[in-house]
């Protein structure tokens, strides 16, 4: 079902749940100016004046809502407790859905059927709440608003619904006039659930939604144009009444029209096409990526399987080779064996030959040693070897006697020598004189060590005669300007009072010429040594002077300060060192006659020692004489022995010397005969080794074993090599194993071409356990060939299934490529067409809203004005809007030129051309249909002395056009706008503390007051 509503006309307005509008039914006159007005609980604000406006333009399908994407923003329209008031989130509920109701009738109905219940007619407008429109539902009625054929006139009520959650928007309708009537807001919000409830679905089994709302109520004819406030939806449209017309971009005046006229869709379309042919080209390169990317899998996997293929074809050919190495060792090593046996019968009849000879080699040999000339030899070199060895005996001895004789002959002349100095004394008479000369020495040395210690002591007693016992003490008191003298130096004791006085008068001569008598007391032990005399005057600088010399002792006539004591008596000086003196000279000759003395007696031992040793000499040299005599009568009967032993010795040795010619002569006899017989013997034993050896050669052919890995005899195995083809025939068994291994690992290098590949366990074991030498690689050959045939064999059927895959995949994949290059060549075209016909049809729209804006400036006292629009190049981007100019023009003066609308104007003009500019817009866009334009802050730009007459303008052109212009408007253009519109509603709210607007006022004008008497009285009666 399509365009529902047609050729009606939008006549009364119920909102429930939309925002914090009251539920009360508005009238609205069609082809007039309708102001809406609004009084908050400070000024005109919060009144919800842009929810009203925006609940029409929804309710009319206006395409700045999205429709086709379901409308979402419609949602947002919903009575929110948080916003309704300050406490509507503790005291009210916010609204989960809503109703936007709209009574629709057809145009030109200006009066409507008599009734009794219809109220006279008033004489001048008069404002009428919107609650005294509508009765209160008779009892009988049940309070429902009901379909009345007979006085509908054709009305029909459309109810959308609107959800908080999707579908955001659902749609029904039914002819007449139902509205939800009831004394309360309340009632009248349950009223509307009920009425909903009852109303048929318009779509069959379901709803219809918000895709659908444009095309199944209106067709496809636009119905309402707008410009909306973002308070109430989020992309806004350029609003050309908004700012000064010359401060808007020509971008932006095109898209004002855009929106005006329902271009904006279309080029919402051609964007769509864009991107729709931009994800067809990425689709067709996606699918030509993912072609090529799995043509390059399959490709290697293809390759894959290839390569397994020609293993297995070299597995194949690698048991043939191994088979022809089989063959060929097998008759190899028959042929082998055949020329063994020959050469091992060879060296059976060489070895049984050397043994034969061996034999009679032995028997001669046995007959050369039966002889006894060995025994003969013997004895022979016995006899001689006991001779020379007396002989040997004998002139060792000989040589010892020899040797000693000369040396007592060597020792005679030091003995004569030494003899000579005994001076005729015998031993016992040499010692004698010895001890003495040693006794008369030590009593010199005695004598010697008394006179050097007499030296000393005298020596030590002249130095401290020469230097005094107080010699420190009297330097301090030099040095401190104090004379002194020592008190041993100035007195003069008595020789024979020395040792034992004890009390004994002395006199000492004070420094200046004074003298100091007093008793000298003990003088052996008063410690006088360091005594000094000094002047009773100055005995106080004194002990100053001598007070880092403790022990001090200073006499004066004033008395005696004793300070130390000293170990010896020495009265005068001069005397002292006189006597010390004498003392040292008598003690220095004594030490020089005991020196003398010493050396005498030292002269007389070495004297009586040389005397001793001359008469041992003699003594000595007698034996020696003894002893030489014996020796040369040894050596005479040892010369006579010798020379009658060299006969014997020489018939000995020519004995011996024959005998061991003829032994030396039959030795070489049978050493050359042993050098045949072991000649024979190596050549006996290489016979056998030869034999052995040929044995075990042929025992290591093994024939048996290579019969059985042949499977057959030695005639078939010779039998398959000369059905080989020529080439073939030549190989040996080394070269069929390196042709069969080369084309192993080749087949093994196809099946695992990655170093890192899974390859089975038994066969990685094997391929383990082959490595390290040949040998094991050939023992192992045949079980790892096995185990690759095995695993080959095992993915073969795999791998056929695969193939079947890949084919059908690379069909699939093919057809998606040609199909989604279709499709983007498709696409393109298709976008090229409708870009075409979108710019044919964005030039026609854009010309004939020039048209309707020239007629406009020229019926409402303009010049003449248009519209400069170059058609712009299409967007690469598919995500880029096709962006077009519009320059408006007008003429300032009859036959001039057009003037772009950004140069510089008064505003008067430049509010009248935006006006009659948006007008145009909205008559080019209705199609000879009836339009609503609907205007959010109508006129907030318009300066104060141009409001009354743009507004007046509006009015003009809407009844002129039939074109319903609803604006909103703030406080400071309701006096102009009031008089000047064809009907005025104002939205009341008291206080913020109330959620919802108290009952609106309605007021028409001039003709439209009588135009709102009888809707309100149509909605009354059809609602009883």
């Amino acid at each position: 079902m399509e365009n529902v509503v047609g050729d009606r006309v939008l006549i009364a307005v119920q909102a429930v749940n939309i925002s914090r509008l009251s539920t009360h039914p508005v009238p609205t006159v069609p082809g007039t100016l309708i102001v809406v007005a609004g009084a908050g609980p400070k000024d005109s604000n919060g009144a919800g004046k842009s929810s009203f406006i925006a609940s029409i333009t929804a309710l009319l399908g206006d395409e700045q809502w999205r429709f086709a994407s379901g409308a979402k923003a419609v949602s947002e329209l919903l009575f929110n407790a948080e916003l309704a008031s300050g406490a509507g989130g503790r005291q009210w509920a916010s609204a989960d859905h809503g109703y936007i109701v709209g009574v629709f009738a057809p145009p030109g109905m200006n009066g409507f059927p008599a009734d009794d219940a219809q109220p006279a007619p008033v004489d001048e407008p008069d404002a009428v709440p919107a609650d005294e429109l509508l009765l209160v539902d008779s009892d009988e009625a049940g309070g429902e608003l009901f379909e009345v054929p007979d006085t509908s006139g054709g009305a029909l009520t459309v109810w959308l619904r609107v959800n908080q959650e999707a579908p955001h928007l659902e749609i029904r309708w039914r002819e007449g006039v139902h509205l939800a009537a009831s004394p309360s807001e309340a009632e009248r919000v349950a009223r509307a659930d009920e009425i909903w409830a009852s109303l048929p679905k318009s779509a069959g089994k379901r709803d219809v939604v918000a895709r659908d709302l444009t095309k199944a109520l209106y067709g496809d004819r636009i119905r309402c144009v707008s410009f909306l406030s973002t308070s109430v939806r989020s992309k806004v449209a350029t609003n050309l009444l908004s700012q000064p017309l010359n401060e808007i971009s020509p971008e932006r005046v095109f898209e004002a029209i855009a929106a005006l006229t329902g271009l904006d869709a279309e080029l919402e379309q051609e964007r769509e096409a864009r991107r729709d042919e931009h994800a067809k080209r990425v689709r067709a390169a996606q699918a030509g990526e993912r072609l090529a990317e799995f043509e390059a899998e399959s490709k290697a996997l293809l390759g894959t399987f290839d390569r397994r293929d020609e293993a297995r074809v070299r597995l194949a050919e690698a048991l043939r080779c191994w088979r022809g190495r089989q063959a060929r060792k097998l008759a190899d090593a028959a042929a082998k064996d055949d020329a063994l046996a020959a050469e091992l019968d060879r060296h059976r009849a060489a070895g049984e030959a050397a043994g034969e000879a061996i034999a009679l080699v032995r028997a001669e040999i046995g007959t050369l040693r039966e002889d006894t000339l060995d025994r003969q030899v013997s004895e022979a070199r016995k006899e001689l070897a006991a001779l020379q060895a007396r002989a040997a005996k004998l002139d060792a001895d000989r040589a010892v006697a020899d040797n000693s004789a000369d040396e007592l002959r060597g020792r005679i002349p030091a003995l004569e020598q030494s003899r000579r100095f005994a001076d005729g004394r015998d031993v016992p008479a040499a010692e004698l004189e010895l001890r003495e000369a040693r006794l008369r020495l030590n009593e010199a040395l005695k004598a010697l060590g008394v006179a050097d210690q007499e030296v000393a002591s005298a020596q030590a007693a002249l130095d401290d005669a020469e230097g005094g016992p107080a010699a420190a003490q009297l330097n301090a008191l030099a040095a401190a300007g104090v004379g002194a003298t020592g008190l041993l130096d100035a007195l003069d004791v008595a020789e024979q009072a020395r040792d034992n006085a004890t009390h004994m008068p002395a006199q000492a001569g004070l420094p200046g010429g004074g003298q100091a008598v007093g008793q000298v007391v003990g003088l052996r032990g008063w410690p006088h040594e360091h005594a000094v005399i000094v002047d009773a005057a100055r005995l106080g600088e004194a002990a100053e002077a001598l007070a880092g010399l403790p022990g001090s002792v200073l006499v004066s006539a004033a008395g005696v300060s004793v300070v130390g004591a000293f170990e010896g008596v020495a009265t005068g000086r001069e005397a002292r060192i006189k006597a010390a003196e004498q003392r040292l000279h008598r003690a220095k000759d004594a030490q020089e006659t005991a020196a003398q003395a010493v050396h005498d007696a030292e002269e007389a031992v070495a004297e009586a020692q040389r005397r001793l040793d001359g008469a041992q000499a003699g003594v000595r040299l007698a034996e020696v004489e003894a002893k030489l005599a014996e020796r040369r009568a040894r050596l005479t009967e040892l010369n006579a022995a010798v020379e009658e032993l060299a006969p014997k010795v020489a018939e000995a040795e020519r004995l011996a010397g024959a005998l061991d010619f003829r032994a030396r002569t039959r030795d070489m006899e049978i050493e050359r005969l042993e050098g045949r017989r072991q000649r024979h013997e190596s050549e006996r034993a290489q016979a056998r080794d030869q034999e052995a050896k040929v044995a075990a050669e042929r025992e290591a052919l093994r024939l048996d074993a290579l019969a059985a890995d042949w499977g057959g005899t030695v005639e078939t195995a010779r039998q398959w090599l000369e059905a080989l083809p020529e080439e073939e025939r030549p190989r040996t068994a080394d070269e069929w194993w390196r042709v069969a291994e080369r084309h192993f690992d080749q087949a093994l290098r196809d099946t695992f071409p990655e170093e890192d590949a899974e390859i089975p366990e038994e066969l990685a074991f094997l391929l383990n356990e082959r490595g390290g030498s040949t040998a094991r690689e050939q023992a192992t050959f045949a079980a790892v060939c096995g185990a690759l045939a095995s695993y080959l064999r095992g993915q073969e059927e795999y791998e056929r299934h695969q193939r079947r895959q890949i084919e059908a995949q690379l069909g699939s994949r093919q057809r998606d490529l040609s199909a989604a290059a279709r499709g983007a060549e498709e696409a393109a075209q298709s976008t090229a067409v409708h870009r075409a016909a979108l710019t044919a049809a964005i030039r026609a729209r854009l010309t004939r809203v020039a048209e309707e804006f020239d007629k406009l400036d020229t019926s409402y006292g303009g010049y003449g004005a248009t519209l400069e629009f170059p058609v712009p190049p299409a967007p690469a981007d598919p995500e880029q809007r096709w962006q077009w100019r519009v320059t408006p023009k007008w003429r300032r003066g009859e036959g001039q030129g057009f003037v772009p609308y950004n140069r510089r104007a008064n505003t008067a003009l430049m509010d009248e051309k935006a006006v009659k500019l948006v007008c145009a817009a909205a008559i080019a866009s209705s199609g000879g249909g009836h339009l609503c334009l609907v205007l959010d802050e109508l006129g907030r730009n318009l300066g104060k002395e141009h409001r009354r007459e743009a507004v007046a303008l509006f009015r003009r052109i809407g009844e002129t056009y039939g074109i319903t212009v609803i604006g909103a408007l703030q406080d400071d253009m309701e006096p102009y706008a009031i008089d000047a519109c064809g009907q005025y509603v104002k939205l009341r709210r008291s206080s913020d503390a109330m959620p919802y607007n108290e009952p609106p006022v309605i007021v028409g004008h001039d003709q439209h007051a009588e135009r709102v008497r009888a809707l309100a009285a149509y909605v009354e009666r059809t609602a009883i």
